[in-house]
């Protein structure tokens, strides 16, 4: 029996419980836990600023919850590149991104490669956007 990879992508800034229910409730439903963070240069581009916690920072954080074996960096938003290095049996990505027309054309192309796609709930109260709105009322 092979040992089930899944794969967790995400910028996970300003890290809070969301993401360690995220990351638990993946871990659950895999044997190895990959999980790829988002580079500075790869948030900014897709949200036109830069993450609160700088790139080194949050690998080294989410590489140190416990239900992840391996934290590599996220340079593109290529899930089948992602899984052409990393051979992973099942991404996981929060429930938010359900029926978006990029997770549809992912779905079709996983399905192709037989890579399963479980969408995860997020915590409700919770977010950087959240937490960045307080902080900074933005």
């Amino acid at each position: 029996m092979t040992n089930r990879i899944g794969y967790v992508p995400g910028t996970f800034d300003m890290f809070h419980v969301g993401h360690l229910n995220i990351l638990r409730r993946a871990r659950e439903r895999c044997d190895y836990l990959i999980v790829g963070v988002g580079t500075d240069e790869l948030v900014e581009s897709r949200k036109g600023r830069r993450p609160i916690v700088p790139f080194l920072e949050r690998m080294e954080i989410v590489g140190n919850v416990r239900y992840v074996d391996d934290v590599v960096p996220q340079v593109n938003m290529n899930k089948v590149e992602a899984w052409n290095n990393l051979k992973f049996d099942v991404v996981f990505v929060g429930d938010d991104w359900k029926g978006s027309p990029s997770w549809l054309e992912i779905e079709e192309r996983f399905a192709e490669i037989g890579v399963d796609i479980v969408y995860l709930s997020y915590t409700r109260h919770i977010s950087s956007t959240v937490l960045r709105q307080r902080v900074f009322h933005e």
